[in-house]
């Protein structure tokens, strides 16, 4: 007779891992009929019903394509469940200014990323790309290529005001090592 075997689900640590058991796992196909996907995105059969059907990724996208939170609601009461769930949470509202707030890495200032945006740069651009791109475009604006034109002299002002924020940013950077 031969000798027993230990199953290597003893113990602690588990020897094998949590998804390699050996017995057959139910997969649920997705409940469109025809479709051979694994239906594992529930979507209720009825409001307030505990039913489910249950879709693939597909599937559920297109069942919940028209879906609308205020259908069936007056202006009057919608209105009035987007103020309670505004008031509800408008803790997160309030702590909004602890997160990023906008493009970039951290390192630059609101100040210096609008005259990256002035400059139609990247928000990791280097500091030559930025004098390059100054330069080109500061070229077709100029007050000597356009002389009397008031628009390209405004242009050329916002052009210079910009590469000046983002000079003294770098000189600021270079200074602190």
């Amino acid at each position: 007779m031969p000798k027993a075997r230990r199953s290597n689900d003893w113990g602690f640590p588990r020897w094998r891992g949590y998804g390699s058991s050996r017995e057959a796992t139910s997969v649920r196909i997705c409940d469109r009929h025809g479709c051979e996907e694994k239906g594992d995105c529930p979507a209720p059969k009825s409001p307030n019903s505990p039913d489910r059907w249950y879709f693939c990724q597909r599937h559920a996208a297109e069942y919940n394509k028209g879906w609308d939170y205020f259908e069936g609601l007056d202006k009057e009461q919608a209105a009035e469940r987007a103020k309670a769930e505004r008031q509800e949470s408008a803790g997160y509202a309030e702590a909004s200014h602890y997160g990023w707030s906008g493009s970039g890495d951290g390192s630059r200032s609101a100040d210096e990323m609008r005259a990256l945006d002035v400059l139609e740069l990247e928000a990791d651009a280097e500091f030559p790309a930025i004098k390059k791109a100054w330069r080109e475009k500061a070229k077709t604006v100029h007050p000597d290529v356009k002389p009397g034109d008031a628009e390209a002299a405004a242009e050329f002002q916002k052009l210079q005001l910009a590469y000046e924020v983002l000079k003294a940013a770098e000189e600021r950077r270079e200074w602190r090592g």
